[in-house]
Parts: structure tokens; C-alpha cells; sequence
């Protein structure tokens, strides 16, 4: 055993004897914490080799124990550290605290992509979402779905994404834009300091779209919607409804500061209430079959929308609930707001 405590040593010199940069500025795979992964990672992993790692953090995928998965993702991740050329990293590693769904902080893990980014152009938070099957549709149980929710299909997502913490507020699309749609601003602002934090709305898909030209942003899949506000679940709601949603029932129909209710299990605010979600999808119905990364129809009566929002009913706010707006009509209509996502 003495080669173990040679190691061990060696990696206390290593870890120790450098300049101790903040552990989430750092890639997963940088164990020693010096902006790049090399070597010195490759010995600690090994060194740690079967145990939890959780003195160096070498459990790279989270799953308990550090075997070959994590020595296949230290040297996929071989070189400096590096997030999407668009982004400053905030944290590398999905907080538990956050991300409760232990399957999705290992998926996560798994992309050798950082959780949670900053986009440099807007300043926008941005969390990362991996690969994933879900149940898309109607849940088991949920006695409000309608026929639009059915039937429940598998869906498989094979690319990682990005999709904002938030829903755009009126200081970021102003920001951007120069302008600012919405209803609930100035005078018709519910509160006294001002509706900045509110989601912006009355949104249509021509201004949608210039903005996510100028941000180099993309509006979702209503697939990787749904995925995204599901989180793991499997059940029709995330709860509480008043715990985690602006609806008609307890917001005054109007508007509420964005992240003032709870998340859902991978820190998502708003998903459902506060202002309906545009997709990038047409509206149309579902096929029982299997489908992998679904861009929805060709055709339909208009875009989908998700969500719900502060000013209809609850039965809205439920994950599977589907309406669509006519995409390139001029009726002007309040809470229709929007989430953006990103490929990396």
C-alpha cells in the first residue's frame, strides 16, 4: 500500500500547493482546480479509484462510485476548461439543493457541459438540460386532460439544451429591443417599484423573432418544453399550485415579479403560470407513437403556447395543458410571454 500513499500525498501536493480557485469556476473534471484538465486529474481519479470520491469530487457522472464512466469523461474532457463560447460559467456542477431529481444532476454531469450560464449578450441565466426520455401528454390520473393532451407518447431528446431560468422580463427585452409591449408597465404596473421583474407580454412571433435573431436565442420545442418543466415528474402537477404559480386564482390577474414562487425539481421558475409560453412548434395533434427530437407539424391553426398564466383559470397551469395562438395575427392579448432556449 505504500504506492497508495505516495499518490495520495502526491495529490495532497498538487491539490493544496496551487492557487485554491473556487471549486464551481472549475470544469468537473479539473479535480486539482487549476483551469484545465490534465495528468494531474488522471491521478487523482485513479488514486480514487472505487470509492465515492467525494474528498477530490471524482465522481464524475454521480452515481457513487468512480469506475471507468468517469475516467471515459475525464478524458473526453481532456484540455482547459471551457462553456459555450456565448456564456460565462456560473456553476459547473447541478446544485442538489437545486436540482433535486437525482437522475437529471447525473445526466447533467454526463454532458461535461457547465449547469448553469450567463448569456455575455443579455446577461439572461440560462440552465442546461441533457438528453433525456420523457412521457409527453396527459398524465396517469389527471382527470382535467383534454383530448388535445392525448395520447401520452415517448419522447427521446438526444441533444443537450439550454432554456432560461426565467421567463424574459421587461428590463431584459427592453435591453435588447428598445421597446416594451406589455400591459402591465408604468400606470397599469401592479407594483409600487415598477414592473422591470415582470415578465414581458403581449408578445407576437414577428417581434419573437427579431429578438432571438439579434440574441442568437431560440424559442423552444414545445418537446423540450414540456421536458424542461416536467424535470422528472411524472404526475399532472408540481404540487401546490399556489406554492409555484401566478394563476387567475391568486394573482389579481396581473402579472407578478418573475422567481417569487417556488422552482420546479431542476430550478426552473414560472414554467407554469405568470405568462403563457410561446414553443417554436405549429399546434397539432399527438401520435401514439414514439418520437425522437419532435419539431411538431407542418402545418396548424397556429403556435403552440404553454403554461398558463396569471390571468386564466388553474386548469391551465397543469404540465401537459396545450392552447396555440395565431402566430402572425395583430390581436394584441396580455400574458403572452416567452422563455428562450439555446443550443450549446
Amino acid at each position: 500500500m505504500t504506492w497508495l500513499r505516495c499518490i495520495n500525498s502526491f495529490i495532497t501536493v498538487i491539490v493544496f500547493g496551487l492557487v485554491n480557485l473556487p471549486v464551481q469556476s472549475q470544469c468537473p473534471t479539473d479535480l486539482d482546480h487549476n483551469g484545465i484538465t490534465n495528468g494531474f486529474d488522471f491521478t487523482i481519479l485513479l488514486a480514487t479509484w472505487g470509492t465515492d470520491g467525494d474528498t477530490y469530487g471524482s465522481d464524475l457522472n454521480m452515481d457513487g462510485i468512480v469506475d471507468a464512466i468517469d475516467l471515459n469523461l475525464l478524458l473526453t474532457s481532456w484540455g482547459p476548461c471551457a462553456g459555450p463560447v456565448w456564456a460565462v460559467v456560473i456553476e459547473w456542477v447541478p446544485d442538489p439543493d437545486v436540482v433535486t431529481d437525482s437522475d437529471f444532476r447525473q445526466r447533467m454531469a454526463t454532458t461535461g457541459l457547465p449547469w448553469r450560464v450567463r448569456d455575455i449578450g443579455t446577461n439572461i441565466e440560462l440552465l442546461l438540460l441533457p438528453p433525456g426520455v420523457f412521457t409527453m401528454g396527459a398524465s396517469p390520473g389527471d382527470s382535467e386532460a383534454i383530448s388535445d393532451e392525448m395520447p401520452a407518447h415517448q419522447v427521446t431528446l438526444t441533444q443537450s439544451f439550454y432554456i432560461g431560468k426565467t421567463e424574459v422580463t421587461q428590463s431584459q427585452w427592453i435591453a435588447t429591443m428598445g421597446n416594451n409591449p406589455s400591459q402591465f408597465q408604468g400606470a397599469n404596473c401592479p407594483t409600487p417599484e415598477g414592473c422591470g421583474d415582470h415578465p414581458v407580454e403581449q408578445l407576437v412571433c414577428s417581434p419573437i423573432s427579431s429578438y432571438c435573431s439579434i440574441t442568437g436565442f431560440r424559442l423552444p420545442t414545445e418537446a423540450e418544453w414540456e421536458y424542461a418543466c416536467r424535470g422528472g415528474n411524472t404526475t399532472g402537477s408540481q404540487g401546490n399550485l399556489d406554492n409555484v404559480a401566478w394563476h387567475g386564482g391568486n394573482s389579481g390577474y396581473k402579472t407578478h415579479p418573475v422567481a417569487t414562487k417556488l422552482p420546479n425539481a431542476i430550478g426552473l421558475y414560472d414554467t407554469l403560470g405568470n405568462a403563457f409560453e410561446w414553443t417554436q412548434d405549429l399546434f397539432g395533434p399527438y401520435s401514439s407513437a414514439n418520437q425522437t427530437n419532435p419539431t411538431g407539424p407542418t402545418s396548424g391553426p397556429g403556435r403552440s403556447m404553454r403554461g398558463g398564466s396569471a390571468n386564466y383559470t388553474s386548469y391551465f397551469c397543469r404540465m401537459s395543458a396545450r392552447r396555440f395562438e395565431v402566430c402572425g395575427g395583430f390581436l394584441v392579448v396580455s400574458h403572452r410571454g416567452v422563455r428562450i432556449a439555446r443550443t450549446p
